[in-house]
């Protein structure tokens, strides 16, 4: 089985790392050369372009940033529409609209090249560690090919539903983090007012019912007033922003959502874009 992966950013190149190591992994590409340098180190092959990556693949990982590129890497002039074989299986791990995957699904059927949208949750620590939650959408013979690499990679693998089933549980994922951590924020800041020390706060509350892998996952970030991605806020605010496309697509309005999305990108013009998520509370401190 020959591999390729496609986007070696703060998720992309752990992931692709794991599959190397499983012995997985063919070729890689991706748009800064400079990081592929460890692979051309250890043998693989390096594709100047998406199309070459896809050329004599039989799996083609996809992880960008977002709906935009997944189209550019995709469809556009040099991409993996262009040297799919017939039978192969394109894999979307991106965190994007799933409408979409839907519409890049269509177009890749009409060259008889199946796809997956598999996007993931466990940021980089998850990445690193192989512990990613995978949501799938797509045909089942196609998932029950891919799994095994899924596997490699993520902790868990849940197959949704037909193509753009992933990238929804995705979005009500991101969804529930981001309000979540919108509550921690404030929460925090009451507290921080208050005189109260944030580790013994953490320990009263860590096992009670606003216990969570989110607060278990930042306290380390708010104990020490260090910020640093993680998963950046201009990445969450992508995020809400496909959510309420998506939304608006089934003619849904989601108003937590949608205030979620305010303090994001009221955050991203501010300057606080490069922080991790849990950077809403170091804003929340600075500007309430």
């Amino acid at each position: 089985m020959k591999i390729s992966f496609i986007g070696l950013g703060i998720m992309g190149l752990p992931m692709a790392k794991h599959l190397f190591e499983a012995g997985y992994l063919s070729k890689v590409y991706n748009r800064t050369k400079s990081k592929t340098k460890i692979f051309e180190e250890k043998g693989v092959q390096i594709s100047d372009s998406p199309k070459e990556a896809a050329q004599g693949a039989d799996i083609i990982f996809i992880i960008v940033s977002d709906s935009a590129d997944v189209k550019e890497v995709v469809l556009g002039s040099e991409g993996v529409l262009e040297g799919a074989r017939p039978g192969s299986i394109v894999v979307d791990m991106s965190s994007i609209n799933p409408e979409v995957s839907k519409k890049i699904g269509q177009e890749l059927a009409k060259l008889d090249v199946e796809m997956i949208d598999a996007p993931v949750s466990g940021g980089e620590q998850g990445a690193i560690n192989a512990e990613l939650a995978i949501m799938v959408g797509g045909a089942p013979s196609a998932v029950a090919q891919v799994r095994p690499y899924l596997e490699v990679m993520g902790k868990s693998i849940t197959h949704l539903g037909p193509l753009g089933s992933g990238g929804y549980a995705k979005l009500a994922n991101q969804v529930i983090v981001g309000i979540e951590l919108q509550a921690v924020a404030e929460a925090f800041h009451l507290a921080n007012h208050a005189g109260l020390d944030f580790e013994k706060l953490y320990e009263a509350i860590r096992y009670g019912l606003a216990g969570s892998k989110v607060l278990d996952q930042k306290i380390d970030n708010l104990i020490s007033g260090s910020f640093e991605p993680g998963f950046a806020i201009d990445l969450h605010l992508k995020d809400m922003k496909n959510a309420i496309l998506a939304a608006k697509e089934q003619n849904l309005h989601l108003p937590f959502t949608q205030e979620l999305k305010a303090l994001l990108q009221k955050m991203s013009e501010s300057g606080y874009g490069d922080l991790d998520h849990s950077g809403m509370y170091k804003f929340i401190r600075e500007n309430a």
